[in-house]
């Protein structure tokens, strides 16, 4: 069965047309594309979406709404998160996804926060099952608005979604961006060996401040979900691909050096750090970095290291894997009888 899945969240809108055995369930891919269109800038401060924003991710899913039709797909679902849930004027984003998908009969899904856990989950979690990676999985989904936790092996056990993420924490705390013309002695170098940007009185206290609600939260979503007797962590989405593309060094972004990846907490903790203490054009600089993942990767290795933390408070250095495969394969399966 061939079926388009589109993520629509914060920071990104993606496409996914895949053909799927409903027997097995195994999602093969015929076309998976990104697009940075930042449809929740602006909102934690305005709770509206900025119209440039919108049309942004209309011309993004009516492109996406041509490809599926080019490629013949059965079922389309088209599903919307964090920032289409909190805006006042999300209606007429709403609208204009239903007229790009109108000859398919749908219109956008404006899911919650549990809806959003447990499509990660399902898309998540078959592969890591397959290679197995021994289970409770404890899978974290850190989007731009909102970051999911769900605890599990074969079934979901418990889940909860939080309003942290890396687009509203860096639009909270971090918009100050060090320059690395004022760099003082002594500011740790990249892993590149030029010296780190300088870390003005702003940024200090801009990061002190998103550290302290990127542990607050996960201190939340332990009470809620267990991080105790885990097998392994599992994070999917950019902030946790791009760590890892960083973690080992790669010359490239490549989704299969990528995809099931395990690291040691150690390791994962090693590159939240560098990636925090870089200035943006160090950023930029990385080979493997999305342009659009630029200005809110510091933000989004704050939460992903105090995840990391927190799990191996309370159970050990188990494995951190990485899941190219997330909601956007689960919205896939949801279309399948």
């Amino acid at each position: 069965m061939r079926v388009g899945a589109v993520d629509c969240g914060t920071n990104s809108i993606r496409l996914l047309v895949a053909d799927i055995d409903p027997a097995t369930r195994t999602v093969r891919d015929v076309v998976r594309e990104l697009r940075v269109v930042r449809l929740g800038a602006g909102v934690e401060r305005t709770g509206r979406l900025d119209p440039a924003r919108i049309a942004a991710a209309l011309a993004a899913a009516r492109e996406y709404a041509d490809r599926c039709r080019a490629q013949d797909v059965e079922a389309v679902r088209f599903v919307a998160t964090s920032a289409s849930r909190d805006a006042a004027n999300a209606g007429d984003f709403v609208a204009g996804v239903a007229a790009a998908f109108r000859d398919f009969g749908i219109g956008p899904e404006v899911i919650t926060g549990a809806d959003e856990a447990r499509l990660s989950f399902d898309g998540a979690t078959g592969d890591v099952r397959a290679a197995g990676i021994p289970g409770p999985h404890l899978v974290v989904d850190i989007g731009g608005g909102s970051t999911e936790f769900v605890r599990g092996a074969a079934s979901i056990e418990s889940a909860v979604s939080l309003d942290i993420g890396c687009v509203r924490l860096t639009e909270r705390h971090l918009l100050a961006d060090p320059s690395p013309s004022d760099n003082p002695a002594g500011t740790p170098a990249s892993p590149q060996g030029t010296p780190a940007g300088a870390m003005t009185d702003a940024m200090v206290e801009g990061l002190a401040a998103a550290w302290s609600d990127a542990a607050t939260a996960v201190t939340r979503a332990a009470d809620v979900v267990s991080f105790a007797g885990l097998g392994a962590l599992v994070g999917l989405a950019g902030t946790v691909t791009t760590v890892t593309a960083h973690a080992r060094r790669l010359a490239a972004y490549d989704p299969k050096q990528i995809h099931l990846a395990i690291l040691t907490p150690a390791a994962t903790i090693a590159a939240c750090t560098e990636l925090t203490r870089m200035d943006r054009t160090e950023r930029a600089a990385l080979p493997y970095m999305h342009p659009g993942r630029v200005d809110v990767i510091a933000a989004g290795a704050l939460i992903w290291r105090a995840v990391v933390e927190a799990v191996v408070a309370a159970s050990g250095p188990v494995p951190v894997v990485t899941s190219e495969h997330d909601i956007l394969d689960g919205i896939a399966l949801s279309l399948v009888p």
